[in-house]
């Protein structure tokens, strides 16, 4: 594969359906990035309308469309069964899904998870992160605040990583790029990295012995005004750290807290709210 291009994000609407693509990327490498907004879904409130988390206590029926429906915005309908996820637990696990799903099996390194009630595999158990560099397997993982991070090395691999802050703190976003730049044998300077949409500091209040372990692991720039954390600035500073170089990160700069009507946000909307997602996927049919 050949070396891939600077990272660009723009909006993309299809069926009803909102979300934010690296066009560029799927035309010149056949890699599917994708960040999702909350319409065009069927799911009722507080869950409206696209959830694509079937821990929230939403409908699994509706959470099943939902995701059909996103695949097939996408253009990635033909890898519905192959659609992996996993349970979320804020930690630092990564796991590698190494080969695609065949209709009636379930991949090794998914046996023991329990079956999911939506479409695809089920989840992946204890899992932060999910990389493949396997074609036309979707990985998915789902947010309402904390930071979404994808990468994407020539290879081409693929990693989608769910950033909290303790996940943040423990070292999952340089602990991806790690993983990524050894499946492939590729420097880190030739990842692309999205950082995808998140609750900003303004609405991100923190305990002070929090912020003060931030500064002391990032920098300074994590601390904002009025006690604020800034989870954005720590990813980035962890991603050149880990030798991504800066021109080769975009950022989405909206908070979910801020913007409720695009996305879910746990804390603005009291704990209970559905998920919006971030996927990435192999896709090579679409390479030009």
């Amino acid at each position: 594969m050949s070396a891939i291009p600077k990272p660009e994000l723009v909006p993309h609407r299809s069926g009803g359906l909102s979300c934010w693509v690296d066009p560029t990327l799927r035309a010149e490498n056949g890699v599917v990035v994708a960040f999702t907004e909350r319409t065009g879904g069927v799911s009722a409130p507080p869950f409206a309308s696209l959830n694509l988390g079937t821990h929230v206590g939403d409908d699994p029926a509706h959470v099943a469309e939902n995701r059909r429906r996103m695949l097939f915005a996408l253009g990635l309908e033909a890898h519905l069964s192959a659609l992996t996820t996993a349970e979320q637990v804020h930690g630092t696990a990564i796991t590698r899904v190494s080969r695609q799903v065949v209709p009636g099996t379930v991949p090794t390194a998914l046996a023991a998870a329990p079956r999911a009630p939506a479409p695809g595999c089920p989840p992946v158990p204890a899992a932060d992160g999910l990389m493949t560099t396997t074609p036309a397997v979707p990985l998915l993982m789902c947010y309402a605040d904390c930071v979404p991070v994808v990468l994407v090395a020539p290879g081409p691999a693929v990693c989608v990583v769910h950033a909290g802050w303790r996940g943040m703190l423990g070292g999952i976003v340089s602990k991806a790029v790690g993983e990524v730049a050894r499946q492939v044998c590729a420097s880190p300077s030739k990842i692309n990295a999205y950082i995808g949409p998140h609750i900003q500091a303004c609405h991100y209040e923190a305990d002070e012995t929090i912020i003060s372990q931030f500064v002391s692991t990032f920098g300074t720039v994590t601390r904002a005004h009025f006690s604020g954390l800034d989870l954005a600035a720590a990813a980035m500073e962890s991603l050149v750290a880990s030798g991504i170089m800066r021109q080769r990160v975009v950022s989405m700069d909206v908070c979910t807290a801020e913007e409720g009507d695009r996305f879910f946000s746990y804390r603005a909307e009291g704990g209970t709210t559905g998920r919006h997602g971030a996927l990435a996927c192999i896709d090579v049919s679409s390479s030009g």
